[in-house]
């Protein structure tokens, strides 16, 4: 499978036009929103996507060149397409970007591209609807869209999270957030600070040893770490047979090979949270470290731990403890922040929870999320079941023809 031609044109405000009526928007032209339109062409129910970039998956086609996913491809696969027989059972982020274009080339999917939604609102219309009902209208920044369902699926990581410290200004190393960290080759021979350990992180400390750089991590917050896999089967899987258990039976069951296989890390500056891994994602939102070998390098002491950052230096940092320490760079793993909703009628709208999996309560009618949970068994396992939830949805409410 080969990539859509990329674009990265930038919007250009107009006159307005009206589109024909369509029973269902999807904004978002990633994971999410190939998932739901699949699931509604499935069903022939006619849609539109809007995608505000010139590419279908194009913050998968930005991220850093190492990545893999973290769960298997025969639990990340979309619906109704699996992933090609001959990747392997990571697959890496080209081969996700591919599978992701092929998807769309698959299921017939064209995204209307450079489209950027500026509002959206509850309007009292009689075109498209029966009786005149209400329904949904959307602008972007050149033509008016009018649906009865209106599937949110921009995804969580959408604007770069990136947190500021006393004395940053003066710093006179380079600053990345991993959003816009492609590999480490630059920084062989040098020392690099990787800011948080998530699965972006970690594997980007990966990385930069593997680029012969000298990598060291910023961990503010005690942090659960899991093995990818048990005895050569993905710890994911595990995952998704306890799905129903209590969150407390399922840590305790599983602490005993988690310890057994990652070890003590404390006395390597990594103590575990109160929370188990499984508590955490249902309480908190916040997903387990996987671990791919970043822990094997901390153990060997190639790549050293540091707590949180208290303040910048001119030639680095001084963390809370007390130590400081020089670096020629520093890597933003801090994550992403959501901008879903702030163009909902005003922010009117409540946010997605990301604790609680879809359907969604206290949504008004015809709105949708996909991809927002923070699930225990995987991003792209949770959005290819969203996305059959939402459709069956929309096919039982009868707001599906295209005309009236």
């Amino acid at each position: 499978m080969s990539a859509l031609p990329s674009s990265d044109q930038t919007p250009v405000p107009g006159p307005l036009r009206q589109a024909p009526f369509t029973p269902v928007l999807i904004v978002g032209a990633g994971p999410a929103g190939l998932a739901v339109a699949a699931c509604l062409r499935r069903l022939w129910i006619p849609f539109e996507i809007l995608e505000q970039t010139g590419d279908v998956a194009h913050s998968w086609m930005r991220h850093y060149e190492r990545l893999h996913l973290h769960t298997d491809k025969a639990h990340s696969e979309l619906p109704y397409l699996p992933f090609p027989a001959d990747y392997p059972r990571y697959p890496s982020r080209q081969q996700v970007v591919d599978y992701l274009h092929g998807y769309a080339k698959h299921f017939q999917i064209t995204p209307r591209f450079h489209e950027q939604v500026m509002s959206a609102r509850r309007v009292f219309s009689g075109e498209g609807t029966q009786n005149g009902q209400t329904c949904w209208e959307v602008e972007t920044q050149d033509t008016r869209y009018r649906t009865h369902h209106l599937v949110l699926a921009t995804g969580v990581n959408h604007d770069p999270n990136l947190p500021h410290w006393p004395g940053q200004d003066q710093y006179k190393g380079e600053i990345v957030h991993s959003a816009h960290y492609k590999n480490g080759a630059r920084w062989a021979d040098k020392a690099v600070l990787v800011v948080g350990l998530g699965n972006s992180g970690g594997e980007i400390a990966i990385d930069l040893w593997e680029h012969k750089a000298r990598p060291s991590l910023a961990v503010r917050s005690p942090v659960n770490v899991i093995p990818r896999e048990v005895m050569g089967t993905p710890f994911l899987t595990v995952g998704i047979l306890q799905r129903s258990w209590p969150a407390w039976l399922a840590d305790a069951l599983n602490a005993p090979t988690t310890r057994l296989i990652v070890g003590d890390l404390s006395r390597y500056g990594l103590p575990r949270p109160k929370l188990g891994p499984v508590a955490q994602v249902r309480q908190e939102g916040k997903v387990p470290f996987i671990d791919i070998g970043t822990i094997d390098l901390v153990k060997r002491g190639e790549v050293g731990v540091y707590p949180g950052i208290e303040r910048f230096t001119p030639e680095g940092v001084v963390f809370t403890d007390g130590r400081s320490k020089a670096f020629d760079a520093i890597v933003l793993a801090t994550g992403y922040r959501s901008q879903v909703g702030h163009w909902l009628e005003g922010g009117a709208i409540p946010l997605p929870d990301k604790q609680v999996p879809s359907p969604q309560p206290g949504l008004p009618e015809g709105l949708h999320l996909c991809g927002f949970y923070v699930s225990p068994t995987g991003m792209l396992r949770e959005i290819a079941r969203e996305a059959k939830l939402i459709s069956r949805k929309i096919a039982a409410s009868g707001q599906t023809a295209a005309t009236r």
